[in-house]
């Protein structure tokens, strides 16, 4: 008798647990009769059900990640390349999820890599191996990210936040001919900008020499102003010492010209004596009195 008492009390013990569970932060619990979903909780905390007839099945509600296997993909070019990415990932609606992989996450994650790898072979299939290199990445993540989710959300239940590349390599095959082409292209485009920069030093060099030419013929003009000027002045100031003493002045343009002709010590003239260039000399009566 005491023995059937204590195995009823252990059953009521166990019925008693069996009656509730626990909603954890960052969880929610599919509530189950006979694999069918009555309730999905999300509230954290304690709560209630039928006992034996209802089981739970706890789901992670967090951010999960995938890393997909290298993929081989094509370029719109026609040149393949190896990607390799990871995914983040949440599960949106409990029900499709649970219907889709049980609530296992590892099957989840096996349905969920074909459908990110046909939704980026699909985007890197619009894209150049150029705008890929040049850093395409960005475009080709966001793109495949929606691709994706208009399946997941449907089929898997799973909405994908986040796809991120972390190496896109070239096959073994394909490496020397891609990086022989970037080299000739690169070559290219520095001849490219060479050129360009000789025309420009070309032109400016040009440009320069005019403006020069220009600031050359206008001093030159100034030049031969201001030389004519002094000239006239000049001219102006020996007509003027002229009209004042015209023997005086005789006697210093011929100075002038002594000195222009005897000035290094080295010339030579030969002319008669009473030539009129030397009248000054030897004969003191031809020199103008001092006033």
């Amino acid at each position: 008798m005491k023995t059937t008492a204590a195995i009823i009390i252990v059953l009521l013990i166990l019925l008693g647990f069996n009656s509730f569970y626990t909603v954890g932060e960052g969880q929610q619990v599919l509530v189950l009769q006979f694999g069918k979903i009555l309730r999905t909780d999300h509230q954290p905390g304690l709560h209630a059900k039928v006992p034996l007839l209802q089981q739970t099945l706890t789901l992670d509600d967090r951010i999960l990640s995938y890393d997909g296997a290298p993929q081989r993909y094509a370029t719109s070019d026609k040149e393949s390349i190896n990607v390799s990415y990871y995914v983040k990932w949440r599960i949106a609606n409990a029900a499709d999820y649970y219907r889709a992989s049980g609530g296992d996450e590892l099957q989840a994650g096996q349905r969920l890599s074909p459908i990110i790898s046909n939704a980026m072979r699909s985007v890197v299939n619009e894209h150049t191996m150029n705008e890929l290199v040049a850093g395409g990445q960005g475009d080709i993540a966001a793109s495949t990210l929606q691709q994706a989710n208009e399946q997941t959300q449907k089929t898997l239940g799973v909405s994908v936040v986040d796809v991120r590349i972390t190496s896109i390599e070239f096959p073994d095959d394909v490496k020397a001919a891609v990086y022989k082409r970037m080299q000739t292209e690169r070559q290219q485009q520095a001849a490219a900008i060479r050129a360009d920069g000789k025309q420009q030093a070309e032109a400016i060099k040009a440009e320069t020499q005019a403006q020069a030419q220009i600031i050359r013929a206008n001093a030159e003009s100034d030049a031969d102003k201001v030389k004519g000027e002094g000239d006239a002045q000049a001219a102006q100031i020996y007509a003027q010492a002229y009209a004042q003493d015209p023997d005086f002045f005789a006697f210093y343009r011929s100075l002038q010209a002594y000195k222009k002709a005897f000035g290094d010590g080295k010339g030579t003239i030969i002319l008669k004596p009473d030539s009129e260039f030397l009248r000054y000399f030897g004969n003191p009566a031809a020199v103008p009195a001092h006033r």
